[in-house]
């Protein structure tokens, strides 16, 4: 099996392309820092790619020689939060969205015409979009994007099986900088063990961990002027 990991130099990402290459796959971990891909390309079976995700032509040349695959996993991200929703900050907003989203979007150009009929798409967006959070407005509608961009795909590919992965917290470089608690929190580790059983076993949804999923999911089910005024309390 050849599996292509997008953000493969840290947290999650690197952990699937460790598990994969693991397991006998032949991994190609994608990412822009080339020392990290370095060190990744120390391990068997793991072959580094290096390009941004945002810059399309710059993934079109790095893939070029990898024609056929049967995974792709589009996890590539990054979060900045919304501070002072008053003075909201459009150029923090783009490079969210652009990262988060649009790259999803130059990818699946370039990836799709090179996964095999019966291969399988994996993309990550967060449970942040089971609910609105504060501080959240660019992080969360990138998100949301990614998990409907995911849920329209899997209706149109009819050859290839579509995944969407919504994590809770999980302990990375990435949320290190977090200022708030992180209920359940997960290591890198442990994510990537539910998402490669998650695929595996071909699921639409993989979300974890469950306990903590179940509860935003059902969260979700209140009348939403009662969750503002939940939400609101979370900020005092």
């Amino acid at each position: 099996m050849i599996t292509l990991i997008t953000g493969a130099t840290s947290g999650i990402g690197e952990q699937l392309a460790k598990q994969y290459a693991s397991a006998g796959d032949t991994v190609i971990a994608c990412g822009r820092n080339q020392d990290k891909l370095n060190a990744l390309a120390q391990f068997d079976n793991i072959t580094a790619c290096q390009f941004d995700a945002t810059e399309i032509q710059q993934i079109r040349l790095a893939t070029a020689a990898y024609p056929n695959l049967d995974r792709v996993i589009l996890n590539a991200g990054n979060c900045e939060y919304v501070d002072d929703a008053r003075n909201f900050d459009s150029s923090l907003f783009t490079r969210v969205v652009t990262t988060n989203l649009l790259s999803m979007g130059y990818c699946l150009e370039v990836l799709l015409p090179k996964i095999k009929a019966g291969g399988q798409l994996v993309l990550v967006s967060s449970s942040v979009t089971y609910l609105p959070l504060p501080r959240s407005e660019a992080y969360g509608a990138s998100k949301a994007g990614v998990s409907y961009l995911a849920k329209s795909l899997a209706i149109d590919l009819n050859d290839i099986d579509v995944t969407l992965v919504h994590p809770g917290f999980v302990k990375t470089p990435l949320t290190d900088k977090n200022d708030f608690p992180m209920p359940m929190a997960v290591t890198a580790e442990k994510a990537a063990d539910y998402i490669i059983k998650g695929v595996a076993k071909r699921r639409k949804e993989v979300h974890f961990p469950y306990r903590f999923t179940l509860i935003l999911k059902c969260l979700r089910i209140l009348p939403l002027p009662l969750w503002l005024k939940l939400a609101k309390g979370l900020t005092r």
